[in-house]
């Protein structure tokens, strides 16, 4: 079922899932993150159990990427996070982005940041440079999994990054990411300016990473698509929780619906 969280959305619905029981690999709990003197989210509180998917949908300028950079500790000098943010149990505080990486956290951004004169190959051995460093000998062990999950990335190999079609370059910033070997994978807006059915394919794929066993935070204003794959979701407007439940149903909720799944489904 769906918590209904503020005032219009009606009370929250205090049921205890199994969901509620498990542990969970990230727990964020009353985050606000400020720019300024400008509040952009406003105490929301998430989690993500091992393994699952679970997406943050909202509008554009909800706070949903804000919230991603503050649990990665990539704030501008302009920006303060409050809340407790915990990862394996543990609070992050002020751990530097480069420290919450090695710990097995991996965020694919809005831009993708693909090395564009490298090759494809040599932007996945990229990925695994960290594992490399910290003396992993086998730091070379997701590069069948990454192909197996994107073939075409095998067949153009030695490709300039910069040359691929958008799909291509996404499939690359999550298999780079894969690379590392991440227990929290998060991806901002991985359909942001594809077609359509490079869409359906790259969230097909999303879906496929269950089998890798990493746990998922996706932030993605393609509701209808986000709700398809994910296990669980949260809703965010003008930085504040405004629901959440399992996957399956938000998607039937009337409000969504009427707010974010008939938007689509005009737009399709």
């Amino acid at each position: 079922m769906c918590r209904r969280i503020r005032q219009y959305c009606g009370p929250i619905w205090a049921i205890s899932t199994e969901r509620d029981k498990m542990s969970a690999i990230l727990e964020i709990d009353r985050l606000r993150v400020c720019y300024g003197k400008v509040e952009a989210v406003h105490g929301v509180s998430l989690k993500v159990q091992a393994g699952q998917i679970v997406t943050v949908i909202g509008p554009n300028g909800a706070g949903k990427s804000s919230t991603l950079a503050a649990i990665m500790g990539a704030m501008p000098p302009s920006g303060s996070v409050l809340g407790t943010i915990r990862y394996l149990g543990h609070a992050l505080d002020s751990l530097p982005v480069e420290a919450r990486v090695a710990r097995g956290m991996c965020l694919v951004p809005e831009k993708r940041e693909l090395f564009a004169s490298m090759s494809v190959e040599d932007n996945l051995l990229l990925g695994a440079f960290r594992r490399k460093r910290a003396g992993d000998k086998n730091y070379l062990d997701q590069l069948d999994v990454v192909y197996e999950l994107f073939p075409r990335l095998k067949e153009r190999a030695k490709q300039a990054a910069g040359t691929m079609s958008g799909g291509e370059r996404q499939m690359l910033a999550v298999g780079r990411a894969l690379m590392a070997k991440p227990q929290l994978l998060m991806l901002d807006e991985p359909s942001l300016g594809l077609a359509p059915l490079i869409v359906k394919e790259i969230f097909h794929i999303i879906s496929n990473l269950r089998r890798t066993g990493v746990a998922t935070l996706l932030v993605e204003q393609n509701a209808r698509a986000a709700l398809q794959v994910a296990d669980y979701g949260y809703v965010i407007e003008t930085g504040d929780l405004v629901m959440e439940g399992a996957a399956a149903d938000l998607a039937a909720d009337p409000r969504v619906i009427e707010t974010y799944l008939g938007l689509a489904k005009k737009a399709a």
